[in-house]
């Protein structure tokens, strides 16, 4: 069946289709989380591997983003993509200690060079192939709890994301992309995976919250760069793209050291930014039980009272993925990002 709009499912490596079945033909890439890779793709579909376990299954989980044929792919640097004439898929993966990484600056950690050369080589993409507008991007960051140096490494992330964003003259704030930020295992890859499109991105905040590029200095000398949605407006059918979101009221964190009382607070933050949405669209175009779910799960032993939690709130879990993750913050035991689609088409504006 062939994908007429974005979409993303969730399957296991026994669920993808043989690698010459027609199926592949719409999909534009997709990422596996595991620690060990299992699944595989034709060789013009971007693959990104995360080290991330799952702690719903025993076997690893590919997203898999799929939308219309034709596609076309190529190269550039480390970065593999794949598009169609709307939407592109492309995806990196960095060892902080390469041998071919820039001579560091001083001051600089080895993290804060692999991302300015990961955000560097995702720009250069955009102009090689005109998808110059950001929509979504995930990164998997090694250790993102950790000090190195006199701060966590999550705030070193950040402030080469936000630098990368300044040297090419790109909005740090209001058109910024949707994004999330989540910990692997040390001494792993930097691996990110982005979508980017030709036209321009409509971008929505929490009423709930202070935008995470406002955030004050507390939370690090440079503010996290990402809106907390992003929607294609002319892409038929096209879905509204949630960064990750956790129990964070303006821009503190609530109920630390309960896990359901922060799943909690997290669903309301998801609703009151569907709703903001809706609202602003004019007609309830999204709604909380028909959303594609990833859940960042601190401790595998939580695992229970969040999927009860949120059973409360969306009705089912079917649609969701549990994953094993660092989450940017310590006091944070759960974050959830999610993939809204359209109850109905939408005028192209």
């Amino acid at each position: 069946m062939v994908a007429r709009s974005l979409n993303v499912d969730y399957l296991t490596p026994a669920q993808l289709p043989a690698i010459c079945d027609p199926w592949w033909d719409s999909v534009l890439g997709l990422a596996e989380f595991g620690r060990q890779p299992l699944g595989g793709a034709p060789g013009q579909v971007p693959m990104a591997r995360v080290a991330m376990a799952p702690i719903h299954t025993g076997d690893n989980v590919c997203e898999v983003w799929r939308a219309a044929a034709p596609m076309r792919g190529g190269r550039v640097g480390p970065i593999n993509y794949r598009a169609n004439d709307q939407i592109l898929f492309g995806c990196l993966a960095i060892p902080e200690r390469d041998s071919s990484l820039m001579q560091r600056t001083e001051g600089r950690g080895s993290l804060e060079e692999a991302t300015t050369r990961a955000y560097q080589d995702i720009f250069r993409v955009l102009d090689a192939t005109g998808f110059r507008q950001l929509v979504r991007i995930w990164n998997y960051v090694p250790a993102i709890n950790e000090h190195s140096g006199n701060c966590e490494r999550y705030w070193q992330f950040n402030t080469a994301r936000h630098e990368g964003f300044l040297a090419r003259h790109h909005a740090i704030a209001h058109t910024v992309p949707a994004a999330s930020a989540l910990g692997t295992p040390s001494g792993g890859h930097l691996v990110i995976y982005f979508l980017a499109s030709a036209t321009k991105i409509r971008t929505f905040e929490n009423p709930r919250q202070v935008s995470a590029y406002r955030y004050p200095k507390q939370y690090g000398p440079c503010s996290p760069t990402f809106s907390r949605a992003a929607l294609l407006t002319e892409t038929f059918g096209s879905p509204l793209l949630l960064s990750g979101t956790a129990s964070i009221v303006g821009h503190e964190t609530m109920h630390a050291d309960n896990v359901a009382a922060q799943t909690r607070e997290t669903l309301v933050n998801i609703c009151a930014l569907l709703d903001d949405a809706n609202k602003s669209l004019g007609h309830q175009r999204f709604d909380v039980g028909q959303l594609a779910y990833k859940v960042y799960v601190r401790h595998p032993s939580d695992l229970a009272a969040i999927a009860a939690e949120m059973r409360a709130t969306v009705g089912s879990t079917d649609r969701a993925a549990f994953l094993h993750a660092e989450v940017c913050r310590r006091d944070l035991l759960v974050e959830i990002e999610a993939v809204a689609r359209s109850q109905r088409p939408h005028p192209r504006v």
